[in-house]
């Protein structure tokens, strides 16, 4: 019972199945957009979303079980902007699958040309740029 009260009381995993609708809602205006319309890349970006959901449900298993807490692991500032006391597995790759698909949404938002702040599309397309090659490929088609 402990585990279903952890799964349906976790902000953490409704902040994540948010960023995976919007995600996957901006990815198809991105196909949409450019003409890429392919079910091939929609059902892979599927298995990967399924996966982290299901790798975060399972962790959070574990975390009940066990009653780990990693809080070591994230910096005292962080903590305290998003109010954790208490960091277990899931909590961690949820942080992390949060960060993934929100830079997956801007990415999305770029590939657009949504109107976004000069400054910040900038500094997003510089980081894009250096770390993948998709923003790349994409100017060169």
């Amino acid at each position: 019972m402990r585990y279903f009260d952890f799964l349906f009381n976790n902000d953490l995993l409704k902040v994540l199945a948010i960023c995976i609708v919007l995600d996957t809602i901006f990815g198809v205006l991105r196909a949409i957009k450019q003409k890429k319309i392919n079910s091939n890349i929609g059902i892979d970006g599927i298995i990967r979303k399924v996966g982290m959901l299901t790798s975060v449900i399972f962790f959070a298993l574990i975390d009940v079980i066990l009653e780990l807490n990693l809080i070591g692991f994230i910096p005292d500032e962080v903590r305290k902007a998003i109010n954790l006391e208490s960091v277990g597995i899931a909590s961690l790759f949820n942080l992390l699958f949060i960060i993934f698909e929100s830079l997956s949404i801007l990415k999305n938002m770029i590939k657009c040309k949504l109107p976004i702040p000069k400054r910040l599309q900038t500094l997003l397309e510089n980081i894009f740029n250096k770390f993948t090659e998709e923003l790349k490929e994409s100017e060169e088609k």
